[in-house]
């Protein structure tokens, strides 16, 4: 394995409040010197940083990689080579694929592939019930002997109380997180947000009802266990109230916010645009103001980019029958880096939304930046200016929300377990 020392760039560490400008020494996969000129260690390659950042790597706590079931789209491959473009060094794998992540041999098959590609890491989620049918529940010794570090819904909430109870209980015995998804699918039938421009664009809408409804129940549930429960993609108001209210009673609870939700509102879609055709739907200004101050109040203290890559087919077409779900690897770190920019988070707490407090949730050893501890690094030049085109989206997804948006900063080098898994020749 290549021994690799990146000079001199600004070394910037969440967890620890290390924030200096100094070298890293890279061996065996793991950081062996952190901080300060470093003259006694011999590389096999080294990476000038100068006038750059060097960071954890990122960690996408919700990327749909399109296989087993749906390589049309994307596959493992293409998206975890597409994630290390982009600074992004472990991609979290809801369960929903096809077969289901309900089984250890299918967990395996998903690890095996992600090994092959050598490119950045996939954390598989075990399905909490098996076949996402919120019936029986799943195994979940077996899919944690797997290499599961937390269950989850993948987006197909159980609708039976009784059963969740069951389920979060049985998580628990395992010590394992359990990720959900609030919302009440009886109430979730439109496309977009209910109100004004749904009624304007004579769309049917999804009330923030549909989240509240949801979440409430669901809190409820966990209210009565000791489980360790995450709710996924947080798209409302009335959403961030509920959990803000329960935050003090019960520690054991978190949430996260898909990037584009503090970007773009209902709006954005008047063009009748199949982009931002998203689930959650893109709400109204309010809500994204709501999720942006809870951000910063770390009420919500996880940033991902629900990675959903479609091809063409799946977005042509009368806006209510299209796919919903955006392509989102590519425009992850650049987007909050720009929450930075809008002061609405400082550069060491924005970097913590997408590093160490995903790995936090799950247990994982990665996003942190420590002697010792594995090299998933990031080197980022914070003023190379680019444009979001399909052309230089990495992504076989080119459903992009943000296609034709300047953004102001890339990755240059990613390391995955002190390997260089890319740099600007691969660009």
């Amino acid at each position: 394995m290549s021994r690799i020392l990146i000079r001199n760039g600004r070394l910037i560490d969440p967890e620890s409040g290390l924030d200096e400008v100094g070298d890293v020494a890279v061996a065996d996969g793991r950081i062996v010197q952190l901080g300060g000129p470093i003259d006694d260690f011999t590389p096999d390659e080294s990476v000038d940083a100068t006038d750059r950042w060097v960071i954890p790597g990122l960690i996408d706590l919700s990327a749909r990689l399109r296989e087993p079931g749906g390589t049309r789209k994307a596959d493992i491959v293409s998206e975890t080579r597409a994630a290390a473009a982009a600074g992004i060094t472990t991609l979290v794998m809801p369960p929903d694929t096809h077969p289901v992540m309900d089984s250890p041999s299918v967990v395996e098959q998903v690890v095996r592939r992600a090994d092959h590609a050598a490119s950045a890491r996939v954390v598989p989620l075990g399905a909490l019930t098996l076949g996402l049918a919120g019936e029986q529940l799943s195994g979940m010794a077996g899919l944690a002997a797997a290499g599961c570090p937390a269950v989850a819904d993948g987006g197909h909430p159980i609708r039976d109380s009784l059963v969740l109870q069951r389920a979060l209980d049985y998580a628990c015995t395992f010590a394992l997180p359990v990720l959900l998804t609030p919302v009440d699918t009886d109430l979730a039938t439109g496309c977009l947000n209910e109100g004004p421009t749904a009624t304007r664009l004579g769309l049917p809408g999804v009330p923030a009802a549909a989240e509240t409804a949801g979440l409430g129940r669901q809190l409820a549930v966990a209210g009565g266990t000791r489980a360790r429960v995450h709710f996924g993609r947080l798209s409302s108001a009335e959403g961030v109230r509920l959990l803000t209210g329960e935050l003090g009673e019960n520690r054991h609870l978190t949430a996260d916010v898909a990037i584009h939700q503090l970007f773009l509102t209902d709006q954005d879609a008047m063009e009748y645009d199949a982009r931002f055709h998203l689930d959650p739907p893109l709400r109204d200004i309010v809500d994204r103001q709501a999720l942006r101050q809870a951000v910063a109040d770390r009420v919500i203290r996880i940033i991902c980019s629900d990675h959903q890559p479609h091809d063409q087919d799946a977005k042509d077409g009368p806006f209510a029958s299209t796919a919903p779900g955006a392509s989102g690897l590519d425009t992850l770190l650049p987007l909050v880096l720009r929450l930075v920019e809008d002061g609405i988070l400082t550069l060491p707490r924005a970097l913590a939304t997408v590093t160490v407090e995903p790995a936090r949730l799950l247990g994982l050893e990665v996003g942190r930046m420590a002697v010792g501890g594995a090299a998933d690094l990031t080197v980022v030049d914070p003023v190379a200016p680019w444009f979001c085109t399909r052309e230089t989206l990495r992504s076989r997804g080119h459903n992009s929300p943000f296609l034709g948006w300047e953004f102001s900063a890339r990755a240059t080098h990613t390391l995955v377990a002190g390997r260089l898994v890319h740099r600007p020749d691969e660009a």
